[in-house]
């Protein structure tokens, strides 16, 4: 069995803006059958098709992908974290009930992840027994929230409810905050921007006390977390001798480290073998970012180029992803 932990849904339509929110709600300009815009302020974020909505679209491209199950997380551009808080709830609501549907049409196949307004981070914190109330596992969250990193202790609340409620999250790279130092074309936002958001939201909740105040916290980071498995070395050779450090981080940052999961969606088996010599083999999941991506290989074939043998293959096929997502495996 696979286990996709890393794919995202669009609804096939959005209900109408709130009062007073103009474009900055999502609106779905179906262009054709099966293909929409995502429209949000105004443009055409990204272009559609079917797959993001549809269960039976999905459900036939898994095979073709040696996928047996897929893990939906809203577009990380719809969680609009500069929307008014009502509005946020709203639609983080309004998400959370469509993906909890998909779920419950197919329950063998799909597991859910909701949203929730983290725009404040108490409201967001008394959502999350909502989200569990739908049979959701957990939440997506993205790498800042209007400029500030998940680990600064504002989010505490809501990083303590997660743990109390036993649900996880998946943060996922969004809108750099950086982005007037980036040389050439906008896409390189994504190429190298992303990679460096991944990398300072995983930080943060190392150095922001959020690992240390919610033990037992079930995290995983899109992308292998970015450039920070790299930079772990270099972190843990600085944190002996520096007071303020240790003070931060009261444990060695590898121990950390190795309690949060990893997407293996790097796009090299050499830095997916890297990934699991430095985390474990217990910490790496499956993940394709579907239907934005697509996947090189099948797990499968990337499985024989890592060598793995079955027990390895089980953990990160499938065992990791359950025990990120709180599921029992009978």
């Amino acid at each position: 069995m696979i286990i996709d932990v890393h794919t995202h849904i669009v609804p096939e339509h959005f209900p109408t803006a709130p009062a007073g929110i103009g474009e900055a709600w999502p609106f779905m300009d179906h262009t054709a059958p099966g293909e929409a815009n995502v429209m949000i302020n105004g443009r055409n974020y990204r272009t559609v098709t079917d797959q993001c909505w549809s269960l039976s679209r999905r459900m036939s491209e898994l095979p073709g992908q040696g996928i047996d199950r897929q893990v939906l997380s809203p577009m990380p551009q719809l969680l609009n974290y500069r929307l008014s808080l009502d509005a946020g709830r709203d639609l983080a609501r309004f998400l959370n009930e469509a993906i909890a549907t998909m779920v419950e049409a197919e329950p063998g196949r799909f597991y859910g992840l909701g949203a929730v307004p983290l725009q404040d981070p108490e409201e967001a914190a008394r959502e999350l027994a909502s989200i569990k109330s739908l049979g959701l596992r957990g939440v997506e969250i993205t790498t800042n929230v209007n400029g500030v990193s998940p680990g600064d202790t504002r989010f505490l609340p809501f990083w303590r409810e997660v743990t109390a409620q036993d649900l996880c999250v998946f943060m996922h790279a969004q809108d750099p905050t950086f982005t007037d130092r980036l040389v050439g074309p906008a896409y390189v936002a994504n190429a190298v921007g992303f990679p460096v958001e991944n990398t300072l939201a995983v930080a943060s909740l190392f150095t922001g006390g959020v690992l240390e105040a919610c033990p037992g916290l079930r995290v995983c980071c899109s992308h292998g977390a970015g450039g920070f498995p790299e930079l772990l070395p270099r972190i843990r050779h600085l944190w002996p001798g520096n007071d303020a450090m240790q003070e931060a981080m009261p444990n060695d940052p590898l121990t950390y480290a190795r309690a949060l999961f990893y997407d293996e969606v790097v796009f090299d088996t050499r830095a997916v073998r890297y990934l699991i010599d430095l985390m474990g083999v217990d910490r790496v999941l499956i993940g394709s970012d579907y239907p934005f991506m697509s996947r090189e290989i099948t797990p499968d074939e990337e499985f024989d180029a890592l060598g793995l043998s079955e027990s390895e293959r089980e953990a990160v096929g499938w065992r990791n992803c359950l025990r990120f997502l709180g599921v029992s495996e009978a």
